[in-house]
């Protein structure tokens, strides 16, 4: 679970003859991530897309064009089919020319209807100035212009010019019309720009005026008309390509991923080594199933392919190859063989000689090249795929680890930590039996409703988030902030209490204390599994100085704190006041003693010398251990922040009054009535109304508190992801993934191709 499946390199060789149907082996079974060759071999080239790859590509480029412009989504599928050569030939090719045509006539009417509406939004101004548009062209001496300005700023540019012997300007809005005679009347100035040339020092944007006669009212109305007869082709040519869209989405869906299929296959050998007559292919794939590889090789093609099981990768920090477990003894090729698992190359068919001589001449080329620790030459040094290996309940906390990135091969997976600690964190400050039902719900819709994995796996972490919430809802005995639970299931007075009443305060000190602790065992777990990794690539030494000093300050300072610190500690965690000594948990600690204490006081500086002198950089940070563990008060402070909302909100609605009971003052919620002050409760005196409640203030209280109630815990519910949930997510990126987790891992992509639209041949 704290780490990735094992994984191994492997190695498949074989004569070039033999190579098309290993490919088609190794595809349908889907297990090996292929190794892209990276031509340092001597002898040795990358090999080419097999014959037809070039045609099957672009086919699917051609068939993804079509389901772009048809917009076929995944829902169009229809049940599984077998996509022919023929169907691919003939049938795609009249879709194509259908669907080429009816998109043609879509761009074209859209390309229409988009000129008529911006000749609708030019004529507009003109129809507000009431004037024909054949008034406004075709003078020989007269410059007209039309445009939005300033009639005014525009009128005073005109009278002070001496080259204008008259105008008039017409105006309505920002819409003017100026008609000009020049002062010399040359028909040449007789233009729109000498208009612009004449009114530089006013305000004044010309408009094209529109090449069309009559009022300006009756072109715009033809064009709304022509704009209407374009909308309905246009719909009528969306209609037919939705009704083709529904005829050939399932052959569509099948076709692309049939040819995506064969590209796939074709393209294959340009991640092999390859001379004229072999191939190299090496790759990945879990330990555990590399017999399954094996056999399915063994029975595609017998002894004309040598299949090695290179080594089984375990990962210094640096990611570097730290051990090699040998695998010969297992079957594997030992030192001198050609041979991978079980028998050496047959020889008695010229394929297989083909395959033997080769074999031996990359064997040949591999002792020119340096060697890993197992002593094999493989194609490059990159790191192994990651497959996280954890139980399912845990699967939907990937997701989160995956926000920060996929663990490295070489470190500890945090997935079912996470799955250990967040929703314990979430549910414990959101604690509500009606919340916690609510979460459930939403994280199963998003769970159900969507085919999106992260979409799923929030819905996941949702159901798990809320079945904390939940439980410690019926701990706390509260349902949407109300104590129904702990009068009729805990007899008046649940196990645990939030601590927002008076009457039950001590609890909230006592929710500081225990988050202080929560956060020291969180922040513990996390140092140990860097220590635990550090041991194992570097020895106790290198362990004890980059993980065990964190934790000799961590636990050394906190029992100083915890016995006394000469004094200063606070009263709620030393002393007769100390929260585990009755307020309110009754277990009879008052502290450590002082001598244990000034032990652990020792032990942190201890730790600081070790880390100094591990890693002097980080000596600077040694005040972590107390800050990082205070950061986990925020547990206490959203637990109490949430409660205070609920509370407000039912408040509002039912009002509050306030009891003198034995331990102090009592709040009550008037879900039953509204008491008066001096009246008694179960006993108690009444002597306090906090707040009367507005469904106690006729009807129309009544329904703006139903309002209030619903909106209220709405609310609530949504604060509570973006408060508890932000804040335990915090906790664990950054407090508890700080100590030990980087991430970084490639993830394990095998060849192959899942199908979902098309059946097997």
């Amino acid at each position: 679970m704290l780490r990735p499946e094992r994984m191994s390199r492997v190695s498949v060789t074989g004569s070039k003859q033999v190579m098309e149907p290993v490919v088609e082996a190794m595809h349908d079974l889907r297990l090996v991530d292929l190794t892209d060759y990276d031509g340092a071999w001597e002898g040795f080239e990358p090999g080419d897309t097999v014959e037809g790859g070039n045609e099957a590509s672009e086919k699917l480029v051609t068939v993804r064009s079509l389901k772009s412009i048809l917009g076929v989504a995944e829902t169009d599928a229809g049940p599984t089919r077998l996509v022919t050569e023929e169907a691919l030939d003939e049938e795609l090719g009249e879709i194509r020319e259908e669907v080429n045509e009816l998109d043609d006539r879509r761009d074209g009417l859209k390309d229409e209807l988009r000129t008529v509406e911006e000749n609708i939004d030019s004529v507009e101004p003109f129809a507000a100035l009431g004037l024909d548009l054949d008034l406004l062209t075709g003078y020989d001496s007269l410059a007209v212009g039309v445009g939005e300005g300033d009639a005014d700023a525009i009128e005073a540019e005109l009278a002070d010019s001496d080259r204008v012997a008259d105008f008039e300007v017409f105006s309505e809005g920002d819409a003017v019309a100026v008609f000009v005679y020049p002062e010399d009347g040359d028909p040449t100035t007789g233009t729109d720009v000498t208009v612009q040339d004449l009114l530089v020092g006013a305000r004044y944007q010309s408009y094209e005026v529109p090449d069309a006669e009559g009022s300006p009212e009756e072109y715009i109305s033809e064009l709304h008309h022509r704009k209407q007869q374009l909308e309905s082709k246009l719909g009528t040519v969306e209609d037919e390509l939705g009704d083709l869209r529904l005829d050939v989405a399932g052959f569509l869906l099948a076709a692309e991923e049939t040819l995506a299929i064969e590209a796939q296959k074709s393209e294959a050998p340009l991640s092999f080594a390859t001379t004229e007559n072999a191939f190299v292919a090496e790759g990945w794939l879990p330990t555990e199933q590399y017999e399954e590889l094996v056999a399915a090789l063994d029975s595609t093609v017998g002894d004309r392919v040598e299949v090695e099981e290179l080594e089984r990768a375990e990962y210094d920090t640096d990611g570097h190859v730290h051990h090699t477990e040998d695998v010969a003894e297992e079957g594997g090729a030992t030192e001198g063989e050609t041979g991978g698992v079980g028998s050496p190359v047959s020889t008695d068919s010229p394929d297989s000689a083909a395959s033997a001589a080769e074999s031996e001449e990359a064997e040949q080329e591999q002792e020119k090249e340096p060697v890993a620790d197992g002593g094999n030459v493989t194609m490059g040094d990159e790191d192994p795929p990651v497959v996280q290996d954890n139980p399912g309940p845990a699967k939907p906390f990937e997701a989160l680890v995956g926000v920060i990135n996929r663990p490295k091969y070489s470190e500890f997976d945090p997935t079912v930590l996470l799955f250990l600690t967040f929703p314990a964190f979430f549910g414990f400050m959101i604690g509500d039996l009606g919340y916690g039902i609510l979460y459930i719900v939403l994280g199963y819709w998003l769970y159900s409703s969507f085919d999106s994995d992260m979409l799923r796996s929030l819905g996941g972490v949702g159901i798990w988030a809320g079945a904390f919430t939940a439980i410690f809802g019926i701990l706390y005995g509260e349902i949407f902030g109300f104590h129904y639970i702990a009068e009729y299931l805990w007899g008046g007075s649940a196990p645990i209490h939030k601590g927002l009443q008076p009457y039950h305060s001590t609890w909230a000190q006592a929710w500081l204390v225990i988050s202080l602790l929560a956060g020291m065992v969180h922040l513990a777990i996390g140092w140990v599994l860097d220590f635990v990794h550090n041991f194992q690539s570097h020895g106790f030494g290198d362990a004890m100085g980059e993980s065990g000093s964190w934790l000799l300050m961590l636990f050394g300072i906190w029992a100083w704190i915890f016995g006394g610190a000469f004094g200063s500690a606070p009263g709620l965690l030393y002393g007769s006041d100390s929260v585990f000594n009755g307020h309110p948990l009754p277990l009879g600690f008052a502290g450590l003693p002082e001598p244990f204490g000034l032990v652990g006081l020792g032990a942190f500086f201890v730790g600081l010398v070790l880390l100094v002198n591990a890693e002097p950089v980080e000596g600077v940070e040694f005040l972590n251990v107390l800050v990082n563990v205070l950061s986990y008060t925020r547990i206490a402070a959203v637990l109490l922040a949430k409660a205070a909302m609920a509370f407000v909100v039912n408040l509002l609605v039912f009002g509050v009054y306030v009891t003198e009971e034995h331990g102090g003052e009592a709040w009550h919620f008037g879900t039953g009535g509204m008491p008066e002050a001096g009246t008694t409760y179960h006993g108690y005196e009444v002597v306090e109304i906090m707040f009367g409640g507005l469904v106690h203030s006729g009807v129309a209280g009544i329904l703006v508190g139903i309002l209030i109630l619903v909106i209220g815990h709405l609310l609530v519910l949504a604060l509570g992801v973006t408060s508890a949930g932000l804040q335990g997510v915090r906790l664990e990126y950054v407090e508890f993934f700080g100590k030990f987790y980087e991430g970084g891992g490639r993830k394990y992509t095998p060849f192959g191709y899942e199908r979902e639209y098309t059946a097997e041949d």
